[in-house]
Parts: C-alpha cells; structure tokens; sequence
C-alpha cells in the first residue's frame, strides 16, 4: 500500500471515529432518541414514532405541567426501561382524578386537558405528590399504563431523562 493509500484510510478511520464520538456525546448529554412502543400518548404521539427529547431541559430549570417527559420507569429496578408520558402533579400536589377528569389540590374546575384521545372513565387517588416527584399520566387515559396504576406512583427529578421537542417518524410534530 502506498503513502497516499495509507493517508486516505487513516483520514476515513479519523473521520468515521470523531463521527461515533460525536453521536456519543450527543446522545449521552444532549438529547434523548427513543421510539414510543405503545398507544398511550395517542393522539399526540403515536405506536411508533420516533421523537427527540431535550437531556437539557430540566438541567435548566423545573419540568413543568403538561410538559412530556422520558423518564425511567419506576417500577423497572434495572434503571432501562422508558417511558413518554405527561407531567400532571408536581411537587407538593395532589392530584384526583374523579370521574375521568384530574383535579389538582382541591380546585373546583378540572385541569384543561385539550390533547386527550378521549374523556377517561374511572375515579383515583387522591395522590399527594412528595417533594422532589412527579405525577405522570398519559395522554390516552383509557389506555395508559402511569402513576394510577404504578406501584411506585411518582417519577423522581432524577429519572427524567429530558423534555420532548418533537417526533420525527410518522410526520415531524412539534410537542414542546
């Protein structure tokens, strides 16, 4: 193999390198690629999609209501199941849902909620969200495996993983 050979392998090699390191950071400290495996967030997300997370979001400041979220799920020990679902309770709240609709500490009117699939049916909790958790519901309410029915109810700050920007896969959407 000549000089000239042996430069253009070592500059593919570089390049193809720097390009992994590259994806590596940023899917590490950037952001968050996942597929959304079920039909709990229709019709906002749907089986399928793809989206992209921002691992910053909550770095910056607190996830609010009504954001979605990835998080690890609660009840999964290993640490490497995730879950998309929308924040609802923040800490400190409580959180009922009486006949389909989510009430938050004690209010009269039911959270505005126009990205449902549909109405809900059932009555739970109430839940009193602890300080440094989140209370997590999905958007397909009738179809939602959440924090009603976790035996660990609440996502601590800590396993959010980052704030959903948009999918991508199906159609691009922007979610934020």
């Amino acid at each position: 193999m000549n000089q000239n050979a042996k430069q253009e392998v070592i500059s593919w090699i570089k390049t193809v390198g720097l390009a992994i390191l590259l994806a590596w950071v940023v899917t590490s400290f950037l952001i968050v690629n996942a597929t959304v495996p079920t039909g709990s967030m229709e019709n906002t997300i749907m089986t399928g999609d793809r989206i992209i997370a921002n691992r910053l979001a909550y770095w910056q400041g607190e996830p609010q209501r009504g954001d979605i979220a990835v998080f690890r799920y609660p009840d999964d020990p290993s640490g490497k199941v995730l879950f998309v679902k929308r924040i609802i309770g923040l800490p400190g709240d409580v959180v009922e849902v009486k006949e389909g609709q989510v009430y938050i500490n004690g209010e009269s009117t039911a959270l505005e909620e126009p990205y449902l699939k549909e109405t809900a049916y059932g009555n739970f909790g109430p839940y009193e969200v602890p300080e440094g958790e989140y209370f997590m519901m999905g958007d397909n309410r009738n179809n939602s495996l959440d924090s009603r029915s976790w035996r660990n109810h609440y996502v601590p700050k800590k396993d959010i993983l980052g704030k959903v920007l948009f999918r991508y896969f199906k159609g691009f959407k922007w979610l934020a």
